[in-house]
């Protein structure tokens, strides 16, 4: 991301809100030049196109004076910033392998499919229909995934692992994927191609329904 824009994210996130004049001062103290609020607001405008920042919202001086107009974080902002998430997820699931036979680990990471399959709550429709809310939701959760129409049958990809660095030492987030898609289309799928074991991508087959 542009350094400046970077450096606002920064800035509300420290301080929660602030306006276009609270936005000059910190980015002067930080950046050591005169950047001017017509700057700022053309950053703000990008930052707003990007869903990173709220719609200004007016706030009444107490004295004397116009009105200012606030800016704050929206929650996609947040992925911004460095976090935890991935080793505190790797921690928990190497304390589950430890803690838990084979079978026990397969049992809550299905359970975990089952309730991504639940959210997403696409139903008994056409399988096609089923095919593009799949892609939707899994799209929404970080796979980079589409579907084409093949000689061999309907094939769903995903491009990116969300999980790649765990799903190198362990099959079970594999085959937690698999019950997710299963269960998202309402179909078992073959296996043709698997990110973890170094292909571009993983894809999953689904025969084209027989004609009766």
């Amino acid at each position: 991301m542009q350094e400046t824009r970077q450096h606002i994210l920064e800035i509300l996130r420290s301080t929660g809100q602030a306006t276009v004049d609270d936005l000059v001062e910190e980015l002067r103290k930080r950046r050591g030049d005169d950047i001017t609020p017509v700057t700022v607001r053309h950053h703000l405008n990008h930052l707003q196109q990007e869903n990173l920042i709220t719609l200004p919202q007016l706030r009444h001086r107490s004295t004397p004076g116009r009105p200012q107009h606030i800016y704050a974080l929206t929650e996609k902002a947040h992925e911004h910033f460095p976090n935890n998430y991935q080793h505190l997820a790797a921690g928990l699931l190497d304390q589950i392998r430890r803690q838990l036979p084979p079978e026990g680990v397969n049992v809550i990471l299905e359970g975990v499919a089952d309730n991504m399959a639940a959210e997403a709550n696409i139903g008994d429709a056409p399988l096609l229909t089923r095919l593009d809310l799949a892609v939707s939701y899994l799209n929404d959760h970080g796979y980079n995934a589409f579907w084409e129409d093949t000689n061999e049958g309907y094939t769903l990809n995903t491009l990116n692992c969300p999980y790649h660095q765990m799903a190198k030492t362990t099959e079970s987030l594999c085959d937690m994927d698999m019950r997710l898609v299963s269960a998202l289309i309402g179909i078992v799928p073959r296996m043709m191609s698997r990110v973890s074991d170094g292909d571009s991508m993983c894809t999953y087959l689904i025969p084209h329904p027989k004609i009766e």
